[in-house]
């Protein structure tokens, strides 16, 4: 049983690290999306993207796929879902690529905290202590009364928390329902709701730009089966530190695509954040162990 549990507590993490490059490769593509076209239409790319390649995938298995005992959660979970892809997106139009991600990367921090409070994992003086030295680098990339601040900072904050939550309900979820249950109702609230939306704010996609809005729903899609598959058989605060790999992932797709690189306080921000996140794992995995 030990060799078995080890097993899927590495197979997690590569998935978890999978699903990361992934992410970043989206992102980076949606960030030179969002410079053409309305952010909504962007959004809806990546979730409508997902519910197509789903049901193409579980084809006659659907009526099997669709039934769920947890009607609630997975609205809950598609809802915050759409949040952190919403927030996320939007600050693309506004920052760079590798400050946007560094704030979104206080979500593992707020994932271990998660799991205290809503998962039943032991909360400690540790965890409440990375999460404020993790707000400490969060405040120090968007340097709140400075000149370079703007609101859109605050934008990958809304991602963090969305995906903190959204990476928790996929757990509880994901421990007794199929990942395809999962990866349907993910999306749907996302392209329900930007389908709403999109008449007011469509823009016609040059013939150039189809592959990428295709690709940004593809990449997104195996992103999220790589994370729930993660989330389903490794525990959320051991995944969590790996997270912190974004944040490099994002600066070289930023520097490769866009010539954009962090600056000195981005550097020292995301270096705090990542510290705090890999000092409570570090004490946690040796009071496992003890």
């Amino acid at each position: 049983m030990q060799i078995q549990t080890e097993a899927s507590t590495r197979k997690g993490i590569l998935l978890m690290l999978a699903a990361l490059v992934l992410f970043t490769a989206m992102d980076a593509l949606a960030k030179g999306l969002v410079q053409v076209y309305p952010t909504t239409q962007v959004i809806w790319a990546r979730f409508i993207g997902q519910v197509a390649l789903v049901l193409v995938i579980v084809n006659r298995a659907l009526p099997v796929i669709a039934r769920t005992r947890h009607p609630a959660l997975h609205v809950l979970r598609s809802a915050t879902q759409m949040g952190a892809t919403g927030f996320f997106f939007a600050s693309l139009a506004h920052i760079g690529l590798a400050e946007a991600t560094a704030l979104a990367d206080i979500n593992p921090v707020l994932i271990t905290l998660g799991a205290a409070l809503f998962l039943g994992e032991k909360l400690g003086l540790r965890r409440i202590a990375g999460v404020i030295a993790a707000m400490t680098g969060a405040m120090i990339i968007i340097r709140p009364g400075a000149d370079v601040f703007t609101p859109a900072a605050l934008l990958p904050l809304g991602c963090a928390v969305s995906y903190a939550a959204s990476a928790l309900l996929t757990r509880k979820v994901g421990m007794s329902e199929s990942p395809w249950t999962s990866m349907l109702y993910g999306a749907l609230f996302g392209s329900l709701v930007t389908t709403a939306l999109l008449p007011g704010v469509w823009q016609p996609v040059a013939p150039s730009d189809i592959w990428l809005f295709v690709t940004v729903g593809c990449l997104g899609t195996a992103a999220q089966i790589c994370l729930i598959r993660a989330f389903s058989m490794t525990e959320a605060s051991i995944l969590a530190p790996f997270g912190y790999a974004g944040i490099l992932l994002a600066t070289i797709w930023g520097i490769v695509l866009y010539d954009e690189w962090p600056d000195a306080y981005t550097l020292l921000g995301a270096a705090i954040i990542t510290a705090s996140g890999l000092y409570i794992w570090h004490r946690e995995t040796r009071a496992r162990r003890g």
